[in-house]
């Protein structure tokens, strides 16, 4: 992923890691049978796809907060980690990263990420985000809901404004032009690559 100046995040921001992820849950559990192969605005990603990605990204959580290097995890979450269950792969995931961010001082924690090291603060941001997006990403995919919680499009919004091309990172298109009105959700899709339903 594209990556910020952490120093550009005031320190006392509160962060809806927890929120993110339980939005993320709400889409995947209206996910029928027959839309785990359905595509996504993620070119070349199905549905499951989708979810396989965000459940690996939970899955590295509690290893890079105990420490571990991307070398040191090597490929154990490469490849598919969903299962006959994806659904359940996901809460467990997902219930383990958010567990792991609650130990005091994961925030402080140095993360070793694959670009050099930063805190888990905002290790936390970059996650947090990434999950807004891709929340959006599942609620197209299945033709479901696409409108996001505010709290949490505002904070993506302003997470990947200091990021730039989102595009360098292989997970979102080049942005698109949005109009000089445009709403928070439609101007941080448009960032992402993404269109916004009407």
């Amino acid at each position: 992923m594209a990556h910020r100046n952490e120093h550009q995040r005031p320190a006392d921001r509160g962060i809806p890691h927890a929120e993110a992820l339980a939005a993320f849950t709400e889409r995947i559990r209206l996910v029928t049978p027959d839309q785990w192969d359905a595509p996504t605005p993620c070119t070349g990603w199905s549905v499951r796809d989708l979810v396989n990605h965000l459940t690996g990204e939970q899955l590295w959580v509690p290893e890079l907060l105990m420490g571990a290097t991307i070398s040191e995890v090597g490929g154990r979450f490469d490849g598919d980690v969903l299962g006959d269950d994806p659904v359940t792969a996901w809460l467990s995931a997902s219930d383990a990263a958010r567990e792991a961010f609650t130990v005091p001082g994961a925030a402080e924690l140095t993360v070793h990420l694959s670009f050099g090291d930063v805190s888990g603060r905002f290790y936390l941001g970059q996650l947090t985000a990434d999950a807004v997006v891709h929340t959006w990403d599942l609620a197209e995919g299945i033709g479901r809901d696409t409108r996001l919680p505010k709290e949490l499009v505002d904070f993506a919004l302003a997470e990947f404004s200091g990021y730039g091309d989102l595009s360098g990172s292989g997970l979102f298109d080049p942005p698109l032009p949005v109009a000089a009105d445009a709403g928070p959700q439609t101007r941080l899709l448009a960032l992402a690559g993404r269109r916004d339903r009407p």
